[in-house]
């Protein structure tokens, strides 16, 4: 119990938030337990190719294997970049990402996640993590779009030209891209698989909810599970008129 609200409760709000603060706790273990549950996979299928990728806005070349750095442990976000051609929300009409056709465009909702993620992308580094973007665009407009946006942190590579996506589930039956975020594990040999990736994208959702695949991973849309109205019937954009993106 909240002692500094305790005397302004109803007897009903109080029953109601015990209720819910058991479910809360109850929600914290599984969360644990399923983190548990996915660090005790066993080794996943090894990576059919050491891909050649590029850096962003320089160009060089730099091997999938390479990428590790230090560690044994990396996550991969696999950016809409392009979006998907269905996506009918508006194109960014600002920065040098607005020069680009729709077709060639990012994904809103990815682009939006990243924003969130930049930040964090430091003190992830910081702490022995390994974090990198791969989108199937030029290096030049993954530069363009990291200026416009203000990122700082984001290590972004260019997966254009190889079947990295293809190879890991982020390319749909379609032939369009999906926001996978994959992770990978080097082994004492050398050897790379791939550890988990986040495959609920392609899980049936629940009724009126999107597949939430890095759910977690999104403050934007946590913040308002927090609220009493919950989540707004809202669609990412690339720009709003309430504000804009200073870098």
């Amino acid at each position: 119990m909240n002692t500094a609200t305790a005397a302004r409760e109803s007897a009903e709000y109080r029953r109601a938030r015990d209720r819910l603060l058991d479910s809360e706790i109850a929600l914290r273990r599984q969360t644990e337990a399923v983190a548990e549950e996915r660090r005790r996979l066993p080794p996943g299928p090894p990576v059919p190719e050491d891909y050649v990728l590029q850096r962003s806005g320089s160009g060089e070349t730099v091997r999938l294997s390479t990428l590790f750095g230090e560690s044994n442990a990396m996550l991969i976000y696999c950016y809409m970049y392009p979006r998907h051609r269905q996506d009918t929300r508006d194109v960014a009409a600002e920065g040098e990402t607005s020069a680009l056709p729709r077709d060639e465009q990012p994904c809103p909702s990815c682009t939006t996640l990243l924003d969130q993620l930049d930040p964090a992308a430091k003190a992830f580094a910081a702490a022995g993590g390994r974090f990198v973007v791969a989108a199937d665009t030029t290096p030049e407009n993954l530069a363009k779009t990291a200026r416009d946006r203000g990122w700082r942190h984001l290590e972004l590579v260019s997966s254009m030209g190889t079947r990295f996506k293809a190879d890991h589930g982020a390319i749909g039956e379609d032939g369009q891209q999906k926001p996978m975020m994959l992770a990978f594990q080097r082994h004492a040999d050398g050897t790379v698989r791939l550890a988990w990736s986040s495959e609920m994208v392609d899980a049936p959702s629940e009724p009126g909810q999107d597949h939430r695949a890095t759910g977690t991973l999104d403050t934007f849309w946590n913040l308002f599970d927090l609220t009493p109205g919950g989540r707004p019937d809202f669609q990412e954009q690339l720009q709003y008129s309430c504000c804009h993106v200073s870098p």
